[in-house]
C-alpha cells in the first residue's frame, strides 16, 4: 500500500516536472524566427501543409496544446533543416538503434570492471591496491568524457593505429563490423561508469566488512572469504544495484559529443545537429527534448522503486 502511493506521487510529480520543461523549451525555441517557406523549393508545399497542422499561425499557447495532441500520437512534424520534409519520428526510430547499441556495450563493459575493482579496493583497504585503484577513480570520475575521446584517438586511433577513428554504419548498429568501430566510443563512455562502480562499491563493501554481524558470522567459524561472497557482497549491493539498474535505463539517453566525435549516427548527434543548424531544426529539437527528459525522469523513478524491491525492509512511502 505504501509503495502503491509512493508510486502514484512520484509519477505525477514526473508528470508536472516533464510537462513544466517540455513547455519551457517548446516557448523558448518558439520565439526564434521561421524558415520563409519559399527557401524550400519543391518540399514547400509539404512543409506549409504541416505547419497549418501544427498550428504554426497561432498563439504560442495554443502551439503548444496542439504539438502536445500530435506528439501522444507520435506525430512531431517534418525536418525543415536536416532532412526537409521527412517525418522527424521516422528519423529518430532509424538512429536510435546506434545509440542503444553503444551505450549497451560500454554498460556490458563498465559493470564487471567497475564492480571488481570496487571489491578489490574494499578487500584490501588502505594497502597499495586500494590507494593505486582510488587515485584511478578520482582521475576517471574527474575527467569529462570528451577529454577521454580526444586521447583515445590520438593514442589508439592515429598513433598505435589499434582502430579505426571513425565508426562505419554501412552493415547496421548491430553487426560485428559496427562494433569493431565503435570500440573507441565505447572506451569513453566506459571509463566514468567504471570509476563510479568501483567508487561506490568500495565504499559500501568497506563499510559491511567492519559491521558487527560480519564479526559475528566470522567468529562463527567462516572464513575472510565465507564471509564476505555470503553476507558482505549481498549486503553491500543493496544501494550499487539500483544505480545499475538506472545505468540501463538510461542507456537510450546516448552521448551527446562522444556520438558527434565518432561520427555514431545516433540520436545524440541528432539533437546536437538539430541545435547546431540556423535556425535550429524545431521539430527535431523537441522530440529529442521530450525523449531524454522523459528517459531521466523515468530512471530516476524506477531507482527509488528498487530500493524498496531489493531490500524489503526499506518501505519507500512509509513513515
Amino acid at each position: 500500500m505504501y509503495l502503491l502511493k509512493y508510486i502514484s506521487k512520484r509519477l505525477a510529480l514526473m508528470l508536472v516536472t516533464f510537462f513544466i520543461i517540455v513547455m519551457g523549451c517548446f516557448v523558448l525555441v518558439k520565439l526564434l524566427p521561421n524558415i520563409p517557406a519559399e527557401q524550400f523549393g519543391k518540399d514547400m508545399e509539404v512543409i506549409l501543409a504541416r505547419r497549418e497542422k501544427l498550428g504554426y499561425n497561432l498563439p504560442i499557447i495554443q502551439q503548444f496544446w496542439r504539438f502536445l495532441k500530435y506528439a501522444f500520437q507520435g506525430d512531431f512534424g517534418v525536418s525543415e533543416q536536416l532532412y526537409i520534409g521527412s517525418e522527424v519520428w521516422q528519423i529518430f526510430v532509424d538512429k536510435l538503434p546506434y545509440t542503444v547499441a553503444v551505450n549497451v556495450y560500454s554498460i556490458f563493459l563498465s559493470i564487471p570492471l567497475g564492480l571488481g575493482l570496487g571489491i578489490i579496493a574494499a578487500i584490501r583497504k588502505n594497502k597499495w591496491q586500494d590507494h593505486l585503484i582510488s587515485t584511478g577513480v578520482m582521475i576517471f570520475v574527474s575527467i569529462p568524457s570528451f577529454i577521454y575521446g580526444f586521447i583515445v584517438k590520438y593514442l589508439l586511433c592515429y598513433k598505435l593505429k589499434w582502430f579505426e577513428p571513425l565508426m562505419d554504419a554501412s552493415q547496421g548498429p548491430w553487426s560485428f563490423r559496427a562494433f569493431e568501430t565503435m570500440i573507441p566510443a565505447i572506451l569513453c563512455l566506459s571509463f566514468s561508469s567504471i570509476a563510479g562502480f568501483a567508487r561506490y562499491t568500495r565504499a559500501e563493501l568497506s563499510e559491511v566488512l567492519t559491521s558487527d554481524y560480519l564479526l559475528l558470522a566470522r567468529t562463527k567459524g567462516l572464513s575472510r572469504q565465507q564471509a564476505t561472497i555470503r553476507h558482505a557482497l549481498r549486503n553491500s549491493m543493496v544501494p550499487i544495484f539500483p544505480m545499475i539498474l538506472g545505468e540501463f535505463i538510461s542507456i537510450m539517453g546516448g552521448s551527446l559529443i562522444i556520438e558527434q566525435m565518432f561520427t555514431i549516427p545516433g540520436v545524440g548527434k541528432l539533437y546536437i545537429n538539430s541545435v547546431q543548424a540556423t535556425p535550429p531544426d524545431y521539430n527535431f529539437f523537441m522530440l529529442d527534448t521530450v525523449f531524454y527528459t522523459f528517459i531521466g525522469l523515468f530512471a530516476g523513478i524506477i531507482v527509488d522503486i528498487s530500493y524498496g524491491i531489493i531490500d524489503p525492509r526499506i518501505r519507500m512511502g512509509a513513515r
